[in-house]
């Protein structure tokens, strides 16, 4: 007998994908999810950030990207900002729908019991039902440094969820960071890397170990949280479709106009401890203002954001060509750093405050209003374009302005579409508090600076079928602020060019691969704003694949040209202008294969491989040179259910 129920077939899963939120709306911009195999290897070298970035050498340490049009804003915050590369934020954040749970586990490692460096990283995501979303991630780092006193731990963790309704939508995210980072000051003497025989009585072979360091008991501890919630309510109305008896047989809802509310908390927290042991150390630092011998500055800030918005959503109808979006926000920041109950005035051994310094207040707080609209069109194969103006309108933020805009359009070619993207953008923004008021026992500043003006235009222009995109940019940055070679901050009274060109090429002659980009900056004022004037990465590898194995197999090169990189001073965390020492013009080469079967991608890389073949002037800013050579291994698997 016939079975009277036939079996139902299984749907197919819908793919995977994955966004990034765009702040402060939470507009979405497609994304990749992190499977890829190739250059995988390079993530986990500390200066292959860029190709020229500037950094303390370890592996979760302090660095700063030296390609100007890559390099972050300052934040409000500016001690976390050389720690930025480890911090998840709104920006840099994934939300995924990935219909079955996903686990993505890594674990990386390097060098051996006395310079291990150990990373181990998960993400994970799941979703409830095709909607609703939960995710979560966790990067932790162990590593003790190539040199003595350099050693890090840094633990961060986070929750994400997201519901995609028709009427409601939810994207929101949890973060946590605790980044302890040990401060050796850099070495004593570059002699120990550049000709260790003249330091060591003929010794020609040096442990990076053994070279002493300028501190010896310092460390940094970076602690902060982001809670961010994204709430879009939709109204619009319902497209039925019917069959030939006017029955539905289905519904679809437009949404018309969307309200938005974001809430968004930022916490951050920076400590600097140093128990000065050595008379090296104790002559580190010129000044001493509340005590002699040992150091505990601690600062923090919190930052509550409300914004509220309204959106005339694209696409509702075909006359609808773009979104139209308007906000309100609000922000109270709050400071407190160090208090100068400790400093005794009639103690000789004291440095005396700078003569007319008005002690700024152990806490303070901050007001910013701003309004702003948003002009996007995200949808359609020939042109895309996004537009934001926003003004502040009342406390330290009135006066300021931000006008954002790009553009991009596809030009169809017999032999290929080309891709065209025009970008622009204006700031007048009010300096961060702790750039003109800040108390600790090493330095002390009150400044009256005036508002930072920045502009920007450039594009890109992109042939896939050549493999090529090319870039330039021309940058003018008034009343300039950054630390100076007294690592005090000042504000250039003038304005700073940056005229900058960069092209990407890729080769490829059946398995062999020749990627390459070369970036070219000019600055009008190096002693200002220094940077390397050629910075090139080229990677020359075999991409293939034996029966189910995926091989890329090559030798890597990132090489800049000399100049006065930034000098970096521990006891805040940043990167100020110096002109005793020279870097650059040194090539780091690494020797690699990175492979993937089925879903786990795992790699071997022999890093700095050329150490000493062409100059031991190794040296990524000033006192601090880059990691010896030296093998790392790692291995991520894809769990995906």
């Amino acid at each position: 007998m016939a079975p009277t129920v036939a079996a139902q077939k299984k749907e197919p899963l819908q793919p995977s994908y994955a966004w990034r939120m765009i702040e402060p709306l939470g507009l979405r911009r497609v994304s990749t999810i992190d499977t890829v195999p190739y250059d995988y290897a390079q993530r986990f070298v500390p200066s292959m950030v860029s190709a020229a970035y500037a950094t303390t050498g370890n592996y979760g340490a302090e660095g700063i990207n030296m390609i100007w049009t890559e390099r972050p804003r300052r934040s409000d915050f500016f001690f976390r900002d050389a720690l930025q590369r480890f911090i998840p934020t709104a920006s840099t954040m994934r939300f995924y729908n990935t219909r079955t749970p996903m686990t993505l586990l890594s674990y990386n490692t390097a060098g051996g019991r006395d310079n291990s460096q150990d990373h181990l990283g998960l993400t994970f995501s799941g979703n409830a039902s095709p909607r609703l979303q939960i995710g979560a991630l966790l990067d932790y780092v162990y590593s003790k440094g190539c040199y003595a006193n350099q050693a890090d731990k840094d633990l961060i963790w986070g929750l994400s969820g997201s519901y995609m309704g028709d009427r409601y939508e939810l994207q929101t995210y949890y973060n946590h960071y605790n980044l302890l980072n040990k401060e050796n000051g850099g070495i004593t003497d570059i002699l120990y890397i550049t000709d260790p025989a003249l330091v060591q009585g003929g010794v020609t072979k040096v442990d990076p170990k053994s070279i002493p360091t300028r501190l010896n008991a310092a460390h940094t501890r970076l602690v902060g949280e982001q809670l961010l919630v994204n709430n879009r309510f939709k109204l619009g109305f319902w497209d039925e479709k019917r069959d030939e008896n006017d029955s539905v047989v289905s519904r679809t809802y437009i949404p018309v106009t969307s309200f938005i509310y974001t809430l968004k908390y930022t916490g951050s927290r920076h400590s600097f401890i140093n128990e000065a042991k050595t008379e090296t150390a104790r002559k580190f630092f010129e000044n001493n203002y509340i005590t002699v011998g040992s150091t505990n500055d601690r600062t923090s800030y919190n930052s509550i954001e409300n914004t509220v918005g309204v959106s005339l959503l694209e696409g509702f109808n075909k006359y609808s060509k773009f979104g139209l979006s308007g906000y309100l926000t609000y922000e109270l920041n709050r400071y407190t750093q160090t208090s100068d109950s400790l400093r005794n005035p009639s103690d000789p051994t004291l440095t005396p405050l700078p003569a007319g310094f008005e002690m700024p207040a152990h806490t303070a707080t901050e007001n910013k209003v701003r309004v702003g609209g948003q002009l996007t069109k995200q949808r359609g194969s020939i042109l895309r374009y996004d537009a934001t103006a926003e003004f502040g309108i009342a406390g330290i933020a009135a006066g300021d302005m931000l006008l954002d805009g790009n553009i991009e359009t596809r030009i169809p070619l017999p032999f290929d579409t080309v891709s065209v993207q025009a970008q622009g953008r204006f700031t007048n923004e009010a300096t961060p508090y702790f750039m003109r008021n800040y108390v600790s026992n090493h330095f002390m500043w009150r400044n009256d600076f005036g508002k930072e003006r920045r502009a920007r235009l450039g594009g890109f222009i992109t042939v896939p079928r050549s493999q090529t995109r090319i870039g330039a940019h021309v940058d003018n940055i008034q009343n300039y602020v950054y630390f100076g070679s007294d690592f005090l901050p000042v504000q250039h009274s003038g304005s700073v060019q940056v005229v900058s060109a960069q092209i990407h090429q890729n080769f490829r002659a059946g398995v062999l691969h020749w990627d390459n980009s070369v970036y070219w900056q000019a600055t009008s004022d190096a002693a200002v704003l220094p940077l390397p004037k050629v910075a090139l990465y080229s990677n020359l590898y075999i991409k293939a694949r034996v029966a189910t194995l995926f091989l890329q197999m090559g030798v890597d090169c990132n090489y800049y040209t000399s100049y006065y990189a930034p000098q970096y001073q521990p006891a805040y965390a940043s990167f100020a202008t110096q002109t005793r020492q020279k870097v650059g013009n040194y090539p780091f080469m690494n020797a690699y294969a990175n492979f993937k079967l089925s879903k786990t991608r795992f790699y071997v890389m022999y890093s700095h491989m050329n150490q000493g073949w062409f100059s031991r002037n190794y040296f990524s800013i000033p006192d601090y040179p880059l990691n010896p050579s030296r093998l790392q291994l790692g291995v991520s698997v894809d769990f995906a259910n």
